[in-house]
């Protein structure tokens, strides 16, 4: 009967904390770059060239990559194989507003399968200079949405942007 009351109060307390665990998540990060916005987004739309300034790039120099379709067009597909650091999955070019936005799709496989909703976002400060800002949203469905009560989020994947924004500043102003 005790064994029955640890496994009944063990499924409450999932409960309990799926319920208050946040269902959802937007992490993102932005950097001035000295440059026009008509350079700096045309840069941006191109996925190849994430290798240039990408953190997880520089976390495995050589993972496997495999690109479907014409590069900095909707449809476009970058698909990674890598060590532990970066996992395997593939990225896609959803949406495109010239000047504006790039959106895409990350796939992720390994180490386990999940979506998110990548973007890079520019708008013109004026002065030859360029706001971008680079995040991903996405959900957390229950019961995995416990895990981000125990992992900052937000700090560990924030953290690789700043690194990815100041590489792609250093990039486009050199």
């Amino acid at each position: 009967m005790i064994i029955l009351y640890i496994v009944i109060g063990l499924a409450i307390l999932i409960a309990i904390l799926a319920y208050v665990a946040p269902k959802t998540y937007d992490v993102s990060r932005s950097i001035e770059i000295n440059r026009p916005l008509v350079d700096v987004f045309e840069y941006l739309k191109h996925i190849k060239k994430q290798n240039d300034w990408s953190p997880w790039k520089k976390k495995d120099p050589d993972m496997k990559q495999e690109f479907l379709g014409t590069d900095g067009e909707v449809g476009f597909i970058s698909k990674w194989e890598g060590n532990k650091n970066v996992g395997t999955g593939e990225q896609e070019i959803i949406n495109i507003v010239p000047n504006e936005r790039i959106d895409t799709e990350l796939r992720f496989l390994k180490p386990w399968k999940s979506t998110s909703n990548g973007y890079l976002i520019v708008n013109d400060l004026g002065n030859n200079t360029t706001k971008v800002e680079w995040g991903f949203s996405g959900n957390n469905p229950v019961p995995f949405n416990i895990f981000m009560l125990f992992f900052n989020f937000e700090k560990a994947v924030g953290k690789d942007f700043d690194e990815g924004l100041t590489s792609l500043k250093e990039v486009l102003e050199h």
